[in-house]
């Protein structure tokens, strides 16, 4: 089977007019895209004079951005454009930019360059005139000799009036007779015992209700002094977590502050119960009719889903709330 043969046959007609001669070597170049060559014999076909920056002629020759940063890379690479940027007159910086038909070196287009206008007015770059605005003025010798400035002490005034940066007093002399007396613990403060219980009983909150999973960690020490007043104060830790519970909201209303709850909660500290001897002796009522009436705790009411519930007395890792059937003090599982 014979193969398929391609014969291409040329046919050029000289231009009478408006053409630009070419090298072959520039239009031939093995490093050159087809997008830089464009570009490059775009601009050496512009008429003399005409000062048409390198993104101007990529937008008329519908070179894209990228396309037209590869091809001028390309070019500068190869010696074919170079340009630079300076101060002109005045102050104002102007990109110069040299488009040559051969490959140039660093130094033949910096020399080619600065017999170029710098500026619009016709400027050279060779004359390196300073604006007028720039231009040193006439300077005025200061009168007297110099001096270090002070670095440190105050200034020389009356600092007894009301100002910011007031001199310390000195401590005022003891009294004649007075006796130095040692300073007295503060009473208020909790001990480190009472601390540490405090932190177990604020890190086990979060499972006395769903309500209190999400306590801020930055609100734990406060909450653990609060309740340190508490176990300081004589409250065990039962009366603690019992306070807490029926402060919770008993009709769904969700807590979306329990840190802030809590500190409300435990701000106060209530008086100490009484202890077992000092409460008074009471008799049985002989007749239904003779009990007292039940008294009213002062405290909040106990959350509907809590009430009929007590605290387990056995031993276990966290509370546990079990619903007693008569007065038993344990759960089911501790029995």
């Amino acid at each position: 089977m014979e193969g398929n043969s391609t014969v291409i046959y040329r046919h050029f007609i000289a231009p009478p007019r408006a053409f630009t001669q070419f090298s072959h070597d520039l239009i031939r170049h093995p490093r050159l895209s087809s997008d830089a060559v464009r570009l490059l014999t775009w601009q050496l076909s512009l008429p003399s004079g005409t000062r048409e920056s390198l993104s101007r002629t990529a937008e008329r020759a519908r070179i894209g951005g990228c396309a037209f940063t590869r091809a001028k890379r390309q070019l500068k690479d190869e010696g074919f454009v170079h340009e630079r940027r300076l101060q002109g007159p005045g102050g104002l910086w102007v990109t110069q930019q040299l488009v040559s038909s051969v490959p140039l070196s660093e130094g033949e287009a910096l020399k080619l360059l600065a017999q170029m206008p710098a500026g619009p007015a016709g400027t050279t770059t060779t004359e390196r005139v300073a604006p007028p605005q720039l231009a040193p003025g006439r300077r005025s010798p200061a009168v007297g000799q110099p001096t270090t400035p002070p670095t440190d002490g105050y200034p020389s005034q009356d600092l007894e009036g009301n100002t910011s940066n007031q001199p310390p007093k000195p401590p005022a002399p003891p009294e004649a007779g007075a006796e130095a007396q040692d300073p007295q613990p503060d009473d208020g403060a909790p001990s480190a015992p009472h601390l540490t219980a405090a932190r177990t009983l604020v890190d086990a909150f979060p499972a006395l209700s769903p309500d209190l999973r999400h306590i801020p960690r930055a609100m734990r020490p406060e909450l653990a002094r609060l309740t340190a007043r508490w176990l300081a104060a004589g409250h065990p830790p039962t009366a603690v977590r019992t306070h807490i519970l029926r402060g919770l909201p008993d009709d769904g209303t969700p807590v979306h502050r329990p840190g802030g709850l809590l500190r409300h909660l435990l701000r106060d500290v209530p008086p100490p119960p009484p202890a077992p001897a000092d409460r008074p002796a009471t008799t049985a009522p002989t007749h239904p009719d003779d009990r007292p009436a039940r008294q009213q705790s002062p405290g909040p009411r106990l959350s509907r889903r809590l009430a009929g519930t007590r605290e387990c007395a056995g031993d276990h890792v966290q509370p546990l709330l079990f619903r007693p059937v008569a007065d038993e003090t344990h759960c089911p599982r501790c029995h």
